[in-house]
C-alpha cells in the first residue's frame, strides 16, 4: 500500500521508555518513511497522547504547540531525584509529614493560576546551542530564569503510603517534574515523579488515540484526523474557484462583501471548492486575504 498521499493528524498514545523523537520515527517508516513531525515532546518515562503530523499535515504543526496540556501525575515523597522522575539518582531526601494529604489540599489552591517556574537541568532547553540535559549529564548546573506558566487546574485524586496523584491542566512548557518538586517543598519534605500520562492536548478533547503496535500492524485502518482539526480557533473563510486558482498561485484575493471574516483580521483557515482545505491564509485589514501556508494537495472534505 502507497502511503505518499497521506495527510493528517494520528494520536498516538505513546508507550513508556520511548522518547518522542522514536516514537515518531516508527510511525513514519510505518507509513512508508513519509514525512512526519510531532507536536510537543514527552519524556521517555511519561505515556500518553502525542499528536503527530503526516505528510502535509506536518505544517500545521508549528500551530498545535501553543495548545493547553492534560495530565496526570503520581508525586513520590521523601526523596528526590537529580532527573525529577525514578530514572535519577536520589539527591536529597526528606522525612515525609504524617498529616501529608491534609497539607497537599491547603497548598493546591497557591498552584494555580500564573506562576513563575524555573526549568529543571534535565529538560531539552538549550544554552548556548547545548541542550541542558547534556550539560546536568556531565555534572554542569547553569542558572535558569523562571519562565511564566498558567496552571488552570489542579486537582489531587488520592493520597497515601508516601504518595499522591494528581490531575493538572496546564500552558505549554509546564514542567510536571518541577511542579512535583515544588508541591514537595511547599508541604515540607521533597518529591520525585513515579507516573506521568498526558491525557489531552488542545484542541484534541476526549479524541481516541492508536497504540504504535496498531499503528505497525495495520497503518492503513488507522483513521486520521483533517489539518484543520488543528486549527478550530481559526475562522474559516471559503473561496470559489477563480479565488481558489489565485491564491494557489501565490496572489492576495477579496472576500466577499458578505463574508463576515472581513471584520477578522488575522490567520483563518482557507477552504477551496467542495469544502477542501487549502490551508491557512491571512486576512488583512481591508478585506484582502494573503496566503501564508497552503497544502500541496487538495485532499477530501475537511470537517
Amino acid at each position: 500500500m502507497s502511503f505518499a498521499n497521506t495527510c493528517g493528524i494520528l494520536l498516538l498514545d505513546k508507550p513508556q521508555g520511548l522518547s518522542s523523537n522514536s516514537a515518531v520515527q516508527r510511525v513514519r517508516h510505518a507509513f512508508g518513511r513519509i514525512k512526519a513531525g510531532h507536536t510537543g515532546s514527552l519524556d521517555p518515562l511519561a505515556t500518553g497522547v502525542l499528536p503527530i503530523c503526516l505528510g502535509e499535515a506536518t505544517k500545521v504543526a508549528g500551530y498545535l504547540l501553543e495548545g493547553d496540556k492534560e495530565y496526570e501525575f503520581t508525586a513520590r515523597f521523601g526523596a528526590r531525584t537529580a532527573t525529577g522522575d525514578l530514572e535519577g539518582e536520589v539527591v536529597e531526601t526528606a522525612p515525609i509529614p504524617e498529616d501529608l494529604a491534609d497539607r497537599l489540599r491547603e497548598v493546591l489552591p497557591r498552584f494555580t493560576g500564573a506562576l513563575q517556574q524555573v526549568p529543571p537541568m534535565y529538560s531539552a532547553l538549550k544554552r548556548d546551542g547545548q541542550p541542558l540535559y547534556k550539560l546536568a549529564r556531565q555534572g554542569i548546573e547553569v542558572v535558569r530564569e523562571p519562565r511564566e506558566i498558567n496552571i488552570l487546574a489542579l486537582q489531587m485524586l488520592d493520597c497515601g503510603k508516601g504518595e499522591a496523584s494528581f490531575r493538572v491542566r496546564c500552558s505549554k512548557g509546564t514542567y510536571v517534574r518541577t511542579l512535583a518538586e515544588d508541591l514537595a517543598r511547599a508541604v515540607g519534605t521533597c518529591a520525585h515523579l513515579g507516573y506521568l500520562r498526558r491525557t489531552a492536548v488542545a484542541p484534541f478533547e476526549s479524541l481516541p488515540m492508536h497504540r504504535l503496535e496498531e499503528i505497525q500492524a495495520n497503518p492503513g485502518a488507522i483513521r486520521l484526523l483533517p489539518p484543520d482539526a488543528a486549527l478550530p480557533h481559526l475562522p474559516g473563510v471559503w473561496l470559489e474557484e477563480a479565488a481558489t486558482g489565485r491564491l494557489r498561485m501565490g496572489q492576495s484575493v477579496a472576500l466577499p462583501d458578505a463574508d463576515p471574516a472581513r471584520e477578522q483580521p488575522g490567520l483563518a483557515r482557507v477552504y477551496g471548492p467542495g469544502a477542501s482545505f487549502l490551508g491557512i491564509g491571512e486576512i488583512l485589514p481591508g478585506a484582502g486575504l494573503k496566503p501564508v501556508r497552503l497544502f500541496n494537495n487538495l485532499g477530501a472534505d475537511s470537517t
